[in-house]
């Protein structure tokens, strides 16, 4: 390839986007340049700069950090970091200065994130922080071939299948032409001989090289306990963390009935309609473990998809940066509070990062590797997620974005047209498996888009203020929510807090600087989509016009954990390779083992706090103890009474009288009795209980003047102010 002409240098300057412009600077001003620099500058330029591999000679092998780590470990100390570690130890002096407290403000935290922000620029600047280098992509191109009759197999299989959708109802026939049609649709597609596939293979089943597995490495042992710390953060305490169901839990769970007794619905119209993904789920998990129709049912549930987010996650970080980064990403996300929540409190949450993880590392890798087959498993992926939480409607724009992005930098070279094939591509994949709600999207277009729209629009109330405005005002506070406000949503959240730790607040604004500055220096369009996933992934809850009060919501945003902690990843492992290179092998290897040990016990100790207690406080706090008038119901109706001669006496505000019934093993059985009918069970000759709030004293009055002969006893709770009265009739005498 020839030398760089001025034509080159034009376009370069008017496209920026696709590359820096190329230097063409006379031989005198390089050498004069090179001259300039004393022998010891000269070194650590070489030694810490890592230029751009070339795309026509690059291997494909994995390129990480620790392979440019591997090149300098015969390379002689370059002393302390100390303008990384400077800026580290601000932003976490900063990060905790926006911790919540009486007289919190943000002015503190924004001055020191500035005077790091500074110094990262600088040890950027200074070649002292880099990040690992990004995979190079591949030059080969796709043969544009397709199978002709699995295609058209396909199309009429689909069609039969969209045809018998009516109804909304799953039936053998219509799931068997579907599941057809999808089998043929992607073998009409499937390129057999594809790279990718074994990759992919090996990336889920194993974490280290084969010819690691006959010896104990200390990497495997790092590995190993960074999962069990993980897999004890999402099940620790998980029947009791949280401790109650609220109302969406009712739905669920009777949802769940309907499937155990037949009732295969493709959208569930039960509270304003929800996807059915995790009905069959549950269902699934009760059928198998024998669990019943209880809160923890649900919540297995969520925490497995937690955990196979992670999964994922680890794929994804390995991807854009190397085992450690991808270790680094699944232990910082396994621990955090935001998504260990999102799992447990047993709604479809975690079911929106689920699918965006996937997704997300498909369409890159596929990008990357120019590879056709990984643009059909994100389509799989994205088809089987609009199935899953409605959150993730958003993510074909991001999908969008993702592959606009790539189409105008340089890394798309040779491939912008197949690009949009694999697109046209990826679309199809999801819209055969979206086949079944989009049937019933056509049939009942108001229901399917009304949670969506009472939102975003004038369904539910009017836009309390010009819509403009309010969107803008949620984005800054959606944007802002990682290290300032999480919201006000006590089911998912300590509100009104930092949405991250303070260890993974400081790395996560160092790794979106640093990200930031590595696009204006390379122009590698992977950095600047990580960068705009996010907001775009938090809109879900950023278009909340008609609620603005519900933004943020992290379960809305769960999807943006996902690229979040991708960020955390990189910034340590960044911070992480200045300590190893400044102070050298073996030294720098052990300070880096140190410095990360100590973040981590730091972010371990404060997310344990919030999970395990301040959030359990508040949630057992906020949500009534129908679990305990469960109780009390179930040990009447096997003692002194029956399940029928047992009511709670409805009150405004207070506890849903569905979840009574559930918890006392009844769960079609509504307990909720208005004080006009309590009269109406003075015929029932059998011994009777009533449950009462202690504020009601017009209930408690009425009851005792229809029953002298009750007694009333107070029941205290565990949890304070949760107390409520039992009144107990003994039976007539036959």
């Amino acid at each position: 390839m020839g030398e760089p002409s001025v034509l080159d240098y034009v376009k370069a300057k008017l496209m920026p986007w696709r590359g820096p412009a190329p230097e063409i600077p006379p031989l005198e001003v390089e050498l004069d340049r090179v001259e300039a620099h004393p022998p010891s500058h000269r070194a650590e330029r070489i030694t810490t700069e890592y230029p751009e591999m070339d795309l026509g000679t690059a291997s494909v092998s994995q390129v990480s950090s620790e392979a440019v780590l591997a090149s300098d470990a015969s390379v002689n100390a370059l002393g302390i970091p100390w303008r990384s570690l400077l800026a580290l130890l601000l932003a976490l002096f900063a990060q905790s200065s926006l911790e919540p407290r009486p007289s919190r403000e943000w002015v503190i935290g924004a001055v020191f994130y500035l005077a790091a922000s500074a110094l990262v620029i600088w040890a950027f600047w200074r070649s002292e922080l880099v990040l690992a280098p990004l995979r190079p992509h591949n030059q080969t191109r796709d043969p544009l071939s397709f199978r002709a009759l699995s295609f058209f197999v396909a199309i009429l299989l689909a069609v039969a299948a969209f045809a018998m959708f009516g109804g909304n109802q799953f039936t053998v026939w219509n799931l068997s032409l579907w599941v057809l049609s999808v089998a043929a649709f992607i073998h009409s597609l499937w390129l057999p001989k594809s790279p990718g596939a074994a990759a992919s293979q090996k990336a889920l089943l194993t974490f280290f090289p084969q010819e690691q597995l006959q010896k104990i490495t200390l990497e495997m042992l790092l590995v190993a306990s960074g999962i069990i710390l993980v897999v004890f953060f999402r099940v620790y305490r998980l029947d009791s963390t949280p401790p109650e169901m609220v109302s969406d839990h009712a739905e669920k769970l009777l949802d769940v009935w309907d499937v155990l007794a037949g009732q295969t619905r493709i959208f569930f119209p039960r509270n304003t309609g929800r996807e059915a993904m995790q009905m069959y789920l549950t269902a699934g998990i009760i059928e198998l473990f024998n669990t019943g129709f209880s809160y923890l049912s649900l919540k297995i549930g969520t925490v497995f998809a937690g955990l196979l987010t992670l999964v994922y996650t680890y794929l994804l970080g390995k991807e854009i940066g190397g085992k450690r980064i991808a270790f680094f990403a699944l232990l910082f996300a396994g621990i955090a509070y935001w998504p260990n929540l999102i799992s447990r409190v047993g709604l479809r949450f975690p079911l929106y990062p689920l699918f965006v993880a996937p997704v997300l590392y498909y369409l890159l890798r596929g990008l990357r590797e120019r590879n056709r087959n990984d643009f059909i498993l994100s389509g799989i992926f994205l088809g089987l997620g609009l199935h899953g939480y409605t959150s993730i409607r958003i993510l074909p724009l991001v999908i969008l974005v993702g592959i606009g992005l790539f189409l105008i930098h340089r890394q798309s070279k040779g491939a912008r047209k197949d690009a949009l094939i694999w697109l046209a591509i990826l679309a199809l994949v999801a819209l055969f498996i979206f086949l079944p709600l989009l049937r019933f999207a056509i049939e009942n277009p108001d229901m399917f888009a009304f949670r969506s729209f009472s939102r975003l629009g004038t369904v539910e109330r009017e836009l309390p203020g010009p819509a403009a405005q309010i969107f803008l005002s949620n984005l800054w506070r959606a944007v802002t929510m990682f290290v300032w406000d999480d919201g006000q949503i006590w089911v998912t959240s300590v509100t009104n807090r930092p949405a991250l730790d303070v260890v993974s607040g400081a790395l996560f604004i160092i790794g979106v600087l640093l990200v930031l500055l590595r696009y204006i220096k390379k122009r590698n369009w992977v950095d600047i989509f990580l960068l705009l996933s996010i907001p775009l992934l938090l809109l879900p809850s950023v278009l909340s016009l008609a609620f603005p009060g519900e933004n943020p919501s992290l379960n809305r945003m769960a999807g943006a954990a996902v690229p979040v902690f991708l960020i955390v990843a990189l910034s340590l492992d960044a911070l992480l390779s200045a300590v190893e290179r400044g102070l050298g092998r073996p030294a720098g290897k052990w300070a880096a083992y140190g410095l990360a040990l100590l973040l981590l016990l730091i972010s371990s100790a404060q997310n344990y706090d919030l999970v395990f207690n301040q959030y359990q406080s508040v949630y057992a706090a906020s949500a009534w103890n129908t679990s305990e008038m469960g109780e009390v119901i179930r040990e009447f109706s096997t003692s002194t009474g029956t399940p029928d001669t047992a009511w709670v006496v409805a009150f405004p505000h207070w506890v849903d009288t569905r979840l009574v019934g559930i918890n006392a093993g009844y769960p079609l059985k509504d307990y909720a009795i208005w004080i006009d009918r309590i009269n109406e069970t003075v015929s029932d000759p059998r011994a009777k209980l009533f449950l009462v709030k202690p504020d009601d004293e017009e209930a408690i009055q009425s009851l005792m003047a229809i029953y002298p002969l009750g007694s009333l006893q107070l029941f205290s709770s565990q949890t304070a102010n949760h107390d409520f009265y039992m009144f107990l009739i003994p039976a007539v005498p036959k």
